[in-house]
């Protein structure tokens, strides 16, 4: 057993991407692990998990189906990654978004960072998060009473770009 847990370990500290989409679920506790890995200047790690709501915009929402742009959803998020790496002193950072067919409770995204200081990585999360929420390339089919629509998952929430001086419009 002992051997087990050695080579689990192992695995977890190689070099991973910072950035995954993926249709398959996470678990926070091995991300955060891996994150931190053998990285003695790491004081805090902040994370925050999304997960899906059983409404939007007032409909009731029984599956939501999201989709990327494969390439270019990734390479947008990395951008995002390096401009909180530019703006806050973070050592680490990882963001998993799920695609495909999704129920309500389940987990959509994960972002963590690492850092010397909590103040430094709840703000690079909060950033992140709000980043994520507004810019990244996502598109989302939900499926309502109604029938179902495709809309662009990124939402116009001026509010959390004014706050980091970034200008509005979702320009990716």
């Amino acid at each position: 057993m002992h051997g087990n847990m050695h080579s689990r370990h192992h695995k977890l500290s190689m070099k991973y991407p910072r950035v995954a989409i993926q249709a398959a679920d996470f678990n926070l506790a091995d991300e955060v692990a891996a994150l931190r890995a053998n990285d003695a200047r790491v004081g805090a790690v902040c994370s925050f998990v999304g997960t899906v709501r059983d409404r939007n915009d007032g409909a009731s929402v029984a599956t939501l189906e999201l989709e990327h742009y494969p390439g270019m959803t990734e390479k947008a998020i990395e951008a995002m990654i390096d401009a909180a790496q530019q703006r806050f002193d973070i050592f680490g950072a990882r963001v998993i978004h799920r695609v495909g067919l999704l129920q309500p409770l389940e987990q959509i995204v994960l972002v963590a960072v690492t850092s010397a200081h909590r103040g430094t990585s709840f703000q690079a999360c909060e950033f992140l998060m709000d980043y994520l929420k507004t810019q990244a390339p996502f598109w989302k089919r939900e499926l309502t009473p109604q029938g179902s629509r495709w809309v662009d998952a990124r939402v116009s929430d001026d509010a959390a770009l004014a706050r980091w001086g970034i200008a509005a419009g979702n320009s990716a």
